[in-house]
């Protein structure tokens, strides 16, 4: 290749990446929307807001959380799918609106690979085996007993169809051999209302979501569905403990932008998601919530995604949950 012919490429490759760069530079400039595809309240929106607070101040425009509940989660995430790609618009997304709903719906209008670029995972939520507080059941075996002396009399209240609350408790139901009917609900909030109201039985919640409310005494913790008991309720046992096996579930969840978004962009909404995610202010009032903070770059966090999805389909098929 001639000297004039490279530099010519040269030249044209540095026109092409110039205004990714420039944009990059400017970058904020406006409001960031954080879209919760769930409603407002839950755990999934707390952990928004905090990490959107610490935004605010680092990037030095105002980031917004946006909450778009609907369609299993499905709603909000196909809008941050279908958005501008200019790193204006972001999501806190799941197991479920990341990977269940592409093997439980029919049509999420999106696809959780293709149409998005990760920025960080942040972790998991543990699930507590919660049951209202009247319940004639102490135990995790007592609460099998009382269910299967009634077949599917006993209902379950999930966080939506293709949750991890609602495919867990799925997951629980083919171990135990117990049917119970399914109740979802758009998010952990109105869930928890319910059940403090004394019309849900029980549910597989996401541990930050009913925290607070087993501290309270509001609703009575079974058990923990995870390999270890959790430090913030440490009388709760778990799962292996109450006599139930291969019944564990973790709901991760992780920051995304759209696919298209420049890289420099994307890097740097990656770096500042990670530090506020690292920074000691934050980290506590996450951990706080009963949230197991695994903090992982695009490039750990990629390979983990792709992993869990295919775990979860797993348990898909196990249960027997048909699309809808």
């Amino acid at each position: 290749m001639t000297l004039n012919r490279r530099s010519t490429l040269a030249a044209l490759a540095g026109a092409v990446a110039a205004p990714s760069i420039a944009r990059a530079q400017t970058f904020p400039t406006k409001v960031i929307r954080m879209i919760v595809a769930y409603p407002a309240g839950g755990p999934t929106d707390a952990i928004a807001r905090f990490v959107a607070q610490d935004l605010t101040a680092s990037l030095g425009q105002n980031v917004i959380v946006e909450n778009m509940a609907g369609a299993s989660g499905s709603a909000g995430t196909r809008f941050v799918a279908r958005s501008e790609p200019d790193g204006h618009t972001i999501t806190f997304g799941n197991n479920q609106t990341h990977g269940n709903n592409m093997f439980l719906l029919k049509e999420p209008g999106y696809d959780a690979i293709r149409d998005f670029a990760p920025l960080a995972g942040a972790g998991a939520f543990e699930h507590a085996f919660v049951v209202r507080k009247d319940l004639p059941a102490k135990t995790l075996q007592e609460f099998i007993a009382l269910a299967k002396s009634k077949p599917g009399e006993l209902n379950y209240g999930s966080t939506g169809v293709g949750s991890g609350s609602h495919l867990s408790t799925e997951l629980f139901m083919v171990r135990t051999g117990i049917k119970m009917q399914h109740v979802p609900f758009r998010g952990a909030a109105p869930l928890v209302q319910e059940m403090i109201a004394g019309r849900i039985d029980i549910a597989n919640s996401t541990l930050p979501s009913v925290l607070a409310q087993i501290q309270s005494g509001d609703l009575r913790a079974l058990g923990i569905a995870s390999p270890k008991r959790n430090p913030q309720v440490p009388d709760v046992p778990t799962l292996r403990e109450g006599g139930v096996s291969n019944a564990d579930a973790e709901s991760w969840a992780g920051f995304f932008a759209p696919a298209a978004t420049p890289q420099p962009i994307l890097d740097k909404l990656s770096s500042e998601i990670i530090a506020s995610l690292n920074r000691p202010e934050t980290k506590d009032r996450i951990i706080k919530l009963g949230f197991s903070l695994n903090v992982r770059d695009p490039a750990a966090f990629r390979p983990y995604h792709a992993n869990e999805m295919k775990v979860w389909e797993e348990v898909i098929k196990t249960a027997g949950v048909k699309p809808e």
